[in-house]
């Protein structure tokens, strides 16, 4: 795979598209719709990121029924570019990493997310857009080669162990990565039954990924950080978090800014891995 440089656009090229009739910016909403409500990129829908990118009664992602029910309900076609953006960036690449599995053609991440868009004194709104529904045929297939499950990530325990065998990137806070805590700073301290992390894990923590404007940092510098950890464009590569959303901006960084093509996101995560009955930890 070759890298994709149209799936992450710039501040101002989404800038110069606002008004084009087949695209869609969506803001993912993390915890509260304020952030939202108070101030948004023009035009962008507000999506709360477990409403919309799982199925409701199941910890899974949307049934392609489903999925295509939501998206005509947003107003977005087949054809329809969808550019994903967040604060905190994870969630932008959390809804690229869902719609992209999900089988949609065209969807792409803002290179900084709100954050730079703001420090860039781009305009924003208050104003909540009015959606016309569109026409929507459920993908004919959906990307699940991206993804690896509970049971194959137990199997793979021994190669995580082994250095050059199938390297396991644990993307969490040092903190949560140390056993110290199952949630990230500053966020009550719950997500999981135990802390520690997965055996054979190595850190690389995701905001190492990002500048300060949270862009991504140079190819070169991305590619010298995984390396650091063992990870290269010929080894096969997993990354998990807490619930994934770190997890799909190292996937993001990996398949698309650097074209690697043997890297899988494990969307359980220590969410699931850390409740579940028997699972081998370490600190």
């Amino acid at each position: 795979m070759s890298a994709m440089p149209d799936c992450l656009v710039e501040p101002d090229w989404l800038e110069a598209h606002l008004d084009d009739p087949d695209l869609r910016v969506v803001e993912i909403q993390w915890m509260t719709p304020e952030s939202y409500e108070e101030a948004h990129i023009p035009g962008a829908q507000g999506r709360a990121w477990k409403d919309w990118l799982w199925d409701n009664l199941t910890r899974e992602f949307p049934a392609p029924d489903e999925f295509a029910r939501r998206c005509a309900a947003a107003g977005i076609g087949n054809d329809t570019t969808v550019v994903f953006y967040a604060e905190p960036p994870q969630f932008g690449t959390y809804g690229w990493f869902v719609f992209t599995l999900l089988g949609h053609a065209d969807v792409r991440l803002l290179n900084g997310g709100k954050k730079r868009w703001i420090a860039e004194g781009r305009a924003l709104t208050a104003e909540i857009p009015k959606i016309a529904p569109a026409s929507y045929t459920p993908p004919a297939s959906r990307r699940d080669d991206m993804r690896v499950g509970r049971d194959e990530m137990l199997s793979l325990l021994p190669e995580f162990a082994a250095a050059s065998g199938t390297v396991l990137l644990d993307h969490r806070t040092p903190e949560e990565f140390r056993g110290e805590r199952v949630n990230t700073t500053g966020q009550p301290d719950h997500g999981a039954e135990r802390s520690g992390r997965i055996p054979g894990a190595r850190h690389l923590y995701y905001e190492e990924f990002l500048n300060n404007d949270n862009s991504f940092r140079t190819p070169e510098e991305l590619t010298a950080l995984l390396a650091a950890r063992g990870a290269t464009p010929d080894k096969d590569i997993v990354s998990y978090c807490r619930l994934s959303h770190r997890a799909t901006m190292a996937y993001f960084v990996m398949t698309r800014i650097l074209g690697w093509s043997r890297v899988r996101s494990y969307d359980g995560s220590w969410t699931e891995w850390g409740s579940m009955v028997g699972m081998p930890i370490e600190k």
